[in-house]
């Protein structure tokens, strides 16, 4: 017998698949009206249904957090591959083993040190690896500016010790800190346009640079040119939350994932009630404490995903949530949500509570309800 939201056991994950077509739909018009391909980044979903979704609509390869997907989604016939994460030599192995297998994967540095030691077990193994240079275009985390001198000489380790440079490589994160359309342009450009320059100081030295990569889901739906850009990468556009909310990249009819969970009792003085969806499905994520508009760990919204005003899953422990509301006290609390009543909640950040589960549970418009398996691990 199918699941329905009725008999599925909770807490769940679950997906919206009409907002998230529509979101796949639309990141992917982006792409092609910007001119440039897009290459999703699978860490939101780790799930093979979903990232079948987003290569039907057009996406071109994918963007990888960890060889354990890249592993998984080749696996599953996906090849062109790229990990943007800091390669650490003690995963070269894997890397390498990879490659050997078939999977046109590229990997990442920014520094010397890291181009050195992708050279040196390069060498030892006799293998060519498709290298990009990350690029810092916010200061946000990691990556060599586009005027420093360090981007040539690790471009010269890399080539000059026979690897394939294959490009450079920036993410404006600090977009996730903005909340008008035309600071997420303006960072949007000031990505693009740093990018492009250390694109074009690599190729003025005699370096290839094939490959320009730049992308955040804000930066990626606000920018008004990729002039010079050949991929966009982005992720949680495919199920968005509430901090993209807060951003305003997206509306509350755009979240596609939710959390499914059962009223399990009640603290009818303090106006709570309790439910079996604690910080173990959410995650302990409040990213929204940091933004104009604060959701706690998530908005309450009734069975059909229709939002409540004002409540809230104000607090969170390991197996028990709180739902309250913002204002006064709810003293009809029990007669509002009485006992096994069901409830969703929209995360604050999808990414971190879809990596809670072990699968999601796909809803479609007729309320069938499908089961999408999703792994985990590094």
């Amino acid at each position: 017998m199918q699941d329905t939201l009725a008999t599925l056991d909770t807490p769940a994950a679950l997906i919206s698949l009409r907002r998230m077509q529509h979101n796949i739909a639309r990141m992917q018009a982006r792409a092609d009206a910007l001119g440039v391909r897009l290459r999703p980044h699978v860490k939101t979903t780790k799930c093979a249904h979903v990232v079948a979704a987003q290569r039907d609509a057009g996406a071109s390869g994918i963007t990888v957090s960890t060889l354990k997907e890249a592993e998984q989604f080749f696996s599953q016939g996906v090849a062109d591959i790229l990990y943007a994460v800091g390669m650490a030599p003690h995963r070269l192995a894997h890397a390498l083993a990879l490659r050997q297998r078939g999977c046109a994967l590229q990997i990442l540095t920014d520094s010397v040190e890291g181009a050195q030691a992708i050279v040196d077990f390069g060498r030892e193994h006799e293998h060519a690896f498709e290298v990009l240079v990350e690029i810092d275009t916010d200061g946000h985390r990691s990556g060599i500016e586009p005027e420093d001198e360090r981007l040539l000489e690790v471009g010269r380790v890399l080539h000059e010790g026979g690897m394939r440079l294959a490009g450079v490589l920036t993410h404006a994160g600090s977009s996730y800190e903005l909340n008008t359309p035309q600071a997420i342009a303006d960072l949007a450009e000031q990505e693009r346009a740093g990018c492009v320059r250390a694109a074009e100081r690599l190729r003025s030295a005699g370096l290839p640079c094939p490959v320009v990569s730049v992308g955040s889901t804000p930066t990626a739906l606000e920018a008004r040119s990729l002039e010079g850009v050949t991929e966009l990468r982005a992720g949680v556009y495919v199920f968005f939350d509430l901090v993209m909310r807060n951003v305003g990249v997206c509306s509350e009819e755009d979240i596609a994932l939710s959390v499914l969970t059962t009223v399990i009792g009640h603290q009818a003085d303090k106006g709570w009630a309790i439910v079996d969806a604690g910080w173990m499905a959410m995650s302990r994520d409040t990213g929204t404490a940091r933004q104009q508009r604060d959701y706690g760990y998530g908005q309450v919204c009734t069975l059909d995903g229709q939002p409540l005003e004002g409540y809230l899953l104000s607090a969170a422990n390991q197996e028990h949530g709180i739902v309250s509301h913002e204002g006064p006290v709810d003293t009809d609390i029990v007669s509002r949500f009485p006992m096994g009543t069901r409830l969703r909640i929209w995360p604050n950040h999808a990414c971190a509570t879809g990596a809670q589960f072990p699968e999601y549970h796909a809803l479609a418009e007729d309320g069938s309800v499908q089961t999408w398996g999703r792994f985990h691990g590094w």
